[in-house]
């Protein structure tokens, strides 16, 4: 990773300094369920050369149920004990959560996604969640895009509320008729704004606020906060971008953007449309930031139609893991050695035909 992606995941007041504590760190492990406890290996095969080479980084872990997994044992999918043990940690790396498309409405995967990783938005105040999508040199022919599309370099960031908007708002069913409220306050969208602002400012210096403001009330109030934080930030060049135009943009012209900043389910669709950028949805890590313990998710799912066939692509929880390593444990040189550029080099050079 060029140093200044590298610098771009790490905006000082987002760092959370690990407990004060002598000794190792607490790391809560929930490899959940599919290919998530297979992927989780890996990326734990990972953190352990990372800590003969940097004694400072010494890791505890604890393993803890969600999804399915804590369904089959506890009767639900975010259990009492999987809380405390998050909580009591310094970091959360999460696996996968999800079954079988044709079994969602069994109890043991209705509404898994929704009721685990919601939970642990609201549970741990997770109100930021960073996405890099990056095109790597060595793995450029696996992209779905003409080669003129990524030629420039595609490595941009979006970065997305987690707290607000619709999915956190009023749901209602009477008969023929649903309801769903989206509601935004000024305080909820500075959190994400002024971390995309520093995030920028260690990049190319361009920001894209992603909204629907020809419509939307809640776009506009977005527009207004973005206006009157970028005073604070005139070097950072600002434009905004309707989200219609945006899903477009990312596959016709993906080189264009740098960071960009939206709102919740604008920013759930446009990270999964990204994560078809480098050609694999397990080359994409994600963090997901607050004011309590920070968690690590991959973006690639479950896929338990790959399960036990040892061919998921673990690139995505290893590189969760270098995020963790720069905004948990603020060990940037540790995190550089996991995510360097080198990652796609060595996935090529360890491929066997």
């Amino acid at each position: 990773m060029r140093a200044a992606a590298a610098k771009l995941l790490r905006p000082r007041q987002f760092v959370r300094a690990a407990s004060t504590a002598t000794g190792p760190k607490k790391i809560a492990v929930l490899a959940g369920d599919g290919i998530g406890e297979e992927v989780m290996a890996e990326a734990l095969k990972v953190l352990a050369r990372t800590s003969e080479l940097f004694p400072q980084v010494q890791l505890n872990y604890e393993h803890a149920l969600i999804g399915g997994a804590a369904y089959d044992a506890h009767g639900v999918h975010f259990p009492d004990a999987t809380r405390d043990v998050c909580a009591a940690s310094d970091a959360i790396l999460f696996g996968s959560i999800g079954g079988p498309v044709e079994e969602q409405h069994l109890p043991k995967w209705k509404d898994a996604e929704k009721n685990a990783l919601l939970g642990m938005r609201q549970a741990f105040d997770l109100g930021v969640n960073v996405r890099p999508a990056k095109v790597y040199p060595a793995l450029s022919h696996a992209s779905p895009l003409r080669p003129d599309l990524i030629s420039g370099g595609v490595d941009m960031v979006i970065i997305r509320e987690l707290l607000g908007g619709i999915y956190f708002g009023k749901h209602t069913t009477d008969g023929d008729t649903a309801e769903d409220v989206c509601t935004y306050t000024a305080e909820q969208i500075k959190r994400p704004l002024q971390f995309a602002f520093e995030a920028a400012k260690s990049r190319r210096g361009k920001l894209t606020v992603v909204d629907k403001a020809n419509v939307l009330d809640t776009s506009r109030l977005w527009r207004r906060v973005a206006i009157e934080m970028h005073k604070d930030h005139p070097e950072v060049e600002l434009d905004f971008m309707y989200v219609d135009n945006a899903a477009m943009q990312l596959i016709k012209a993906p080189t264009y953007f740098d960071v960009i900043c939206t709102e919740n389910m604008f920013g759930d669709i446009l990270s999964d449309a990204a994560s078809v950028l480098p050609g694999s949805l397990g080359l994409m890590p994600s963090a997901s930031l607050g004011s309590s313990v920070y968690m690590y998710e991959p973006s690639g799912g479950s896929a338990p139609d790959l399960q036990g066939k040892n061919v998921a692509n673990p690139a995505a929880q290893i590189l969760c893991a270098s995020m963790m390593l720069r905004y948990s444990l603020d060990a940037p040189a540790a995190a550089d050695a996991v995510s360097t550029s080198a990652f796609g080099d060595a996935v090529v050079a360890a491929i066997k035909a």
